[in-house]
């Protein structure tokens, strides 16, 4: 991939926002960095392996997984051109990957060590702004993950899903960027129980849905829920 490629894929992702191609550029010529090639299936990084850098999706497409002895496998999450994993390891006292990575197609990973990161921030106060705010951005998505695990029953998990995007999109209409399957491992519940729950819930008036559409039609009883 050419280098001017690879700067138009970093200006998207979150470290390097707002941040012009040219400094891009004039950052990547000051710091040392990696590329690596992962065919499908190849695992990126295996739990408890020591993480010692920081990985920024160049091509392809990645998941977050955690096997278990059976062989299991749950997606705990899915990243694609641009976006990061690793910032939260990186700089922990406990710095090994909690899960394992995969590649899920053939994906070119850009790694920055430690070291390199923090000589990154020196160099531009924007990449250490923006490293900061997706920080913040993990700690309330992690938040919102224990308050989910608060939750019990089907329903509340369920409820309280649906009542965290109504206030991300503002709207009765939500368009869900997640498929069922993504949003059942979300809850922490088997798929069939999701969409039971979800069938019993639009018989009641509560909801209605339509693939990745879910419509709230009773948002006082949607909040009762959760009581």
């Amino acid at each position: 991939m050419k280098k001017e490629d690879i700067i138009d894929i970093l200006k998207k992702s979150i470290i390097f926002k707002n941040i012009d191609k040219e400094k891009i550029d004039k950052l990547l010529k000051e710091i040392k960095y990696k590329i690596n090639t992962f065919n499908k299936s190849k695992f990126i990084a295996i739990e408890e392996d020591e993480c010692t850098s920081l990985g920024i999706v160049i091509y392809g497409k990645i998941e977050v997984q955690k096997i278990f002895a059976s062989g299991k496998a749950i997606t705990i999450d899915r990243l694609n051109q641009g976006e990061i994993f690793g910032e939260v390891i990186i700089f922990s006292n406990m710095n090994t990957y909690p899960a394992s990575i995969v590649a899920t197609e053939k994906s070119e990973i850009l790694f920055i060590s430690k070291d390199q990161i923090l000589k990154l921030f020196n160099l531009d106060s924007k990449a250490l702004n923006n490293f900061m705010g997706l920080l913040s951005n993990k700690i309330l998505m992690l938040n919102r993950k224990v308050k989910n695990l608060s939750y019990h029953s089907i329903r509340e998990k369920v409820s309280n899903f649906i009542l965290e995007e109504y206030k991300k999109q503002q709207n009765c209409i939500l368009k869900l960027n997640v498929s069922r399957k993504e949003m059942a491992e979300y809850l922490g519940i088997p798929r069939p129980s999701l969409s039971r729950e979800m069938l019993k819930m639009k018989e009641e008036g509560i909801i209605d849905f339509n693939k990745n559409i879910i419509e709230i039609l009773n948002e006082g009883k949607l909040e009762g829920e959760l009581v």
